[in-house]
């Protein structure tokens, strides 16, 4: 368990080598293209639109308030899932500087997070334009996204971690996952609430991505996040991420071997 908190320990103190490693891979993706990372944004905003007025008749909600639910959940499952999704090939593909550098493991889960933190933000924009449209009323509540995105940002990097040890032994988990995650979507709430299902609303907590969804559309909205979201989401970073961080640590020194 020690080497796996070291290399963390290691990776936490290199926050410009990997802001610059992320920053380096989000030009490198657009690199020799007009619009760059708004393409990331103008797709949100085309999806927006089109689910924004079929959706809101299907499931009999008013535009005002079913957009901004839609805007929310949308750009933050494109966060997670590119994060998870990711996340079973990270080592794999970073296999030559595994190999060759002196640089932490866990460096390489920090760098999928940051950057597809910085995907996020170019769909910031995008919901601040929505939500002033939509007449979503502002309230000190709001602030409190910023620590429950950071909750939910520790809960992606163990998620990611461990993923990526069990995408860099097993090859075929990566396709699993690829697999899985579309069907996540339907099942987590992206485009509705939870409480939209009279029944079968509870069993919704049982997916982890609910509660990290909710913990912060919720501020977004101008609600309080309610107590239990709050112990979800910390129930899960401390069982996780020490889960996480023991397996890592067994597996430690395979994990070049490996990729």
């Amino acid at each position: 368990m020690f080497e796996g908190l070291a290399d963390i320990m290691r990776t936490i103190r290199m926050p410009q080598l990997v802001l610059y490693m992320a920053w380096s891979d989000v030009r490198a993706r657009y690199k020799r293209s007009v619009l760059g990372p708004l393409w990331i944004t103008l797709g949100t905003a085309v999806s927006i639109f089109a689910f924004g007025f079929i959706w809101s008749e299907l499931l009999h909600m008013k535009r005002e308030t079913f957009v901004p639910i839609l805007t929310t959940g949308l750009i933050l499952w494109q966060f997670m899932s590119a994060c998870i999704t990711e996340a079973s090939s990270c080592f794999s593909r970073q296999a030559s500087i595994i190999r060759n550098l002196d640089l932490p493991l866990s460096l390489h889960p920090a760098q999928l997070i940051l950057r597809h933190c910085i995907n996020l933000a170019h769909n910031t924009p995008l919901l601040l334009v929505v939500m002033l449209i939509m007449g979503t009323p502002l309230s000190l509540d709001m602030l409190m996204v910023f620590p429950a995105f950071l909750l939910v940002t520790a809960n992606l990097f163990w998620m990611s971690m461990l993923i990526g040890v069990l995408g860099a032994r097993f090859r075929d988990f990566e396709y699993m996952v690829s697999m899985i995650m579309p069907l996540l979507m339907f099942l987590s709430p992206v485009m509705f609430r939870p409480d939209a299902l009279p029944f079968s609303g509870k069993y919704m907590w049982l997916n982890p991505f609910s509660s990290m969804i909710e913990i912060i559309r919720e501020p977004l909205l101008g609600e309080t996040i309610p107590d239990f979201l709050w112990l979800i989401n910390i129930g899960m970073l401390l069982i996780g991420g020490t889960l996480t961080v023991m397996f890592f640590s067994s597996k430690f020194k395979r994990i070049a071997f490996w990729v």
